[in-house]
């Protein structure tokens, strides 16, 4: 119907040539699907739109539970609640033990469903064996994004990656995305935010570089060699075993995100290579990209695949990869923080960036 707008701005942002008419208030369009370089254009841009509104919920939560809050000081969950506490989180944060009545001073409550009220994010630090219990009952609470901080799963055995798989699965189904398992968790230095839903003991100054790592280990030491080198964060994000939430799908919210000037990657395998080749040469346009990747020796290949379920890639093959997506690798972590620092700094001034 010729008064339909909305769907007459679908053909006219689809990058197909359209030849339109009206008629008895009826709105005609004809156009060939040959693809052009506009409507290739226009694709990779609402890819890139809706992956990043798909994560949007782990930058930018108004109310967090953490699933497995234990009352034992020094447990993962513990530490996690305490770091939401004391890096001040915007908003309200419900612990999950259904033994004690409060801690770190919030109400606890015994389960996600019986908070009562609306959960933006939820970090699991349960047994492997409750994970999916927790899951699911995220999902009928109406949970849009979950960090699953527990181990066990692909990194481990191979009834471990049947379980994460179906973790996986069941989370798309119900809508919900998901980060990690095996991971060190997520923080945003955002002021309308300032969220440490991680287990570092590291608070990183607030700044514009965003962090991806897929080993815990070296996200740690990354947020320690940013406080020490006083490298301001943005965001930081430990995907571990990058069962639901990937690299690609990190890098496309950070195209657009105000609060990132640089992105810096720690990378032990690419989950989607061909996505990656396609979105970084554009974000790369715009904001240095600068990866570690590990992989260069078969020591690195072997602990890549111990801790994190990495298959790493050929390495030659990694160097074309990131060469042709304007991708900056280096070697170090020494090198990665001072690229990410001379990145950003050049990107203030509006010159050009140095290539390790």
């Amino acid at each position: 119907m010729a008064d339909n707008q909305k769907m007459r701005e679908v053909f006219d942002t689809s990058g197909f040539v359209v030849e339109h008419s009206s008629n008895d208030n009826i709105y005609r369009v004809v156009f060939p699907t040959r693809k052009t370089e506009d409507f290739i254009a226009a694709s990779l841009a609402r890819e890139r739109q809706a992956a990043a509104h798909s994560v949007n919920v782990f930058f930018e939560p108004e109310s967090i539970a953490v699933v497995g809050a234990s009352r034992h000081e020094g447990s993962i969950g513990r530490v996690i609640l305490s770091n939401l506490k004391r890096c001040e989180f915007r908003g309200p944060v419900y612990p999950v033990n259904p033994h004690v009545p409060e801690l770190e001073g919030f109400q606890c409550y015994p389960s996600v469903g019986a908070i009562g009220r609306r959960v933006d994010l939820a970090v699991v630090a349960v047994p492997q064996t409750s994970v999916r219990d927790v899951v699911a009952e995220c999902a009928r609470a109406g949970v849009r994004g979950i960090v699953v901080i527990t181990s066990g799963f692909a990194e481990a055995w191979s009834d471990g990656r049947n379980a994460q798989d179906e973790l996986c699965r069941f989370a798309r189904a119900s809508g919900m995305r998901m980060v990690g398992p095996n991971c060190m968790g997520i923080l945003c230095t955002a002021p309308g935010v300032s969220m440490n839903a991680t287990f570092a003991p590291v608070w990183p100054p607030s700044g514009g570089v965003s962090m991806l790592s897929q080993s815990g280990a070296l996200g740690l030491a990354m947020l320690d060699h940013a406080a020490q080198r006083n490298i301001g964060i943005a965001s930081f994000v430990s995907v571990g075993n990058k069962a639901d939430v990937s690299g690609n799908d990190l890098i496309a919210y950070w195209a657009d995100d105000p609060h990132t000037t640089v992105i810096a990657l720690y990378l032990e395998s690419f989950g989607n290579p061909r996505k990656f080749a396609r979105l970084a040469p554009e974000v790369a346009k715009r904001e240095p990209i600068v990866a570690l990747k590990s992989g260069r020796s078969g020591a690195g290949t072997r602990a890549a695949a111990s801790h994190s379920a990495a298959l790493a890639s050929v390495d030659a093959g990694v160097d074309a990869v990131l060469a042709q997506a304007g991708v900056i690798r280096t070697n170090t972590m020494e090198e990665l923080s001072t690229s990410s620092r001379s990145s950003r700094e050049n990107r203030c001034r509006g010159g050009r960036v140095s290539v390790w």
